[in-house]
């Protein structure tokens, strides 16, 4: 009876990570196990309240989707409840208000630098917000303009000039998503993107550089700029798109004129007979 209760209770564990098998794949499904065998994760996914809250909003981050669990900001030894917080194996905890950049910037180094150059950075540990403030501590979601809200931006003053830097921020980060598809599109179809993608990412962080400057001016000419750069890429994506319809074009006259030459000599040949 113990035995089939134990199995209950895994089943009732793993049953979501099976359907994330089904789902998405195997690959997907193995990174989500590997994270489940971490044990902070596994001990506090089953505690209530504050405690288990920091598991629950992790699973739906943008940390979670990419393989980033606990251990991987906070330390410790992942593998070992005995020494999971032990500083000895380099267990870090929550970092003070003022750590915070320097806490996530072990990894986003770029950011921390534009962070740190922005008023909002000028004004940290004066009141001024830190990475959490807007990307939250757990629940950290994917950097786009969505972040850029009158709810998040509200907590500290007014939402116009922010309103005003992601409406000129709108357009370029719509065509980064549209070049995007299309290059993933077309490197699915077997075109060399290479290059492509090489400017796209490039233009990107360029992108990114401008969610944490506050400067307007700047923000509209730096997007102008961008804009230039993928209006370049966008043509040469329809170049591409109208060279690859034009040989399937000529493919069709080719297959055309094939299939009337057979008919030609099959009337011919029962004309003769």
């Amino acid at each position: 009876m113990n035995h089939e209760r134990r199995m209950m209770k895994t089943l009732i564990r793993i049953g979501p990570l099976l359907l994330v098998m089904l789902m998405t794949g195997p690959g997907a499904a193995s990174n989500v196990l590997a994270q489940e065998e971490i044990v902070c994760i596994h001990c506090h996914s089953s505690m209530p309240g504050r405690l288990g809250e920091p598991v629950k909003l992790w699973r739906d981050s943008i940390h979670a989707a990419n393989g980033i669990a606990c251990n991987d900001c906070h330390g410790g030894d992942p593998k070992d409840v005995a020494n999971a917080m032990s500083p000895a194996r380099g267990f870090l905890g929550a970092p003070k208000e003022t750590a915070i950049p320097d806490f996530c910037g072990r990894c986003h180094v770029g950011v921390k630098k534009d962070y740190l150059q922005s008023a909002h950075g000028k004004a940290l540990g004066k009141g001024g917000p830190t990475c959490v403030t807007c990307h939250s501590n757990h629940l950290v979601l994917k950097a786009n303009l969505d972040i850029i809200n009158e709810k998040n931006c509200s907590k500290c003053h007014g939402f116009e000039q922010a309103r005003i830097i992601r409406e000129a921020m709108q357009q370029t980060e719509s065509l980064i998503v549209s070049i995007g598809e299309r290059i993933d599109r077309f490197k699915g179809e077997g075109v060399d993107t290479d290059r492509l993608g090489k400017g796209l990412f490039s233009s990107r962080n360029r992108f990114h550089t401008m969610f944490h400057d506050l400067d307007v001016e700047k923000v509209k000419q730096e997007s102008t700029q961008i804009n230039v750069d993928l209006n370049k890429l966008a043509g040469t994506l329809d170049k591409i798109a109208d060279q690859r319809n034009k040989r399937k074009l000529a493919g069709v006259w080719v297959v055309g004129g094939a299939l009337l030459a057979a008919l030609i000599c099959y009337l011919l040949r029962k004309t003769y007979d």
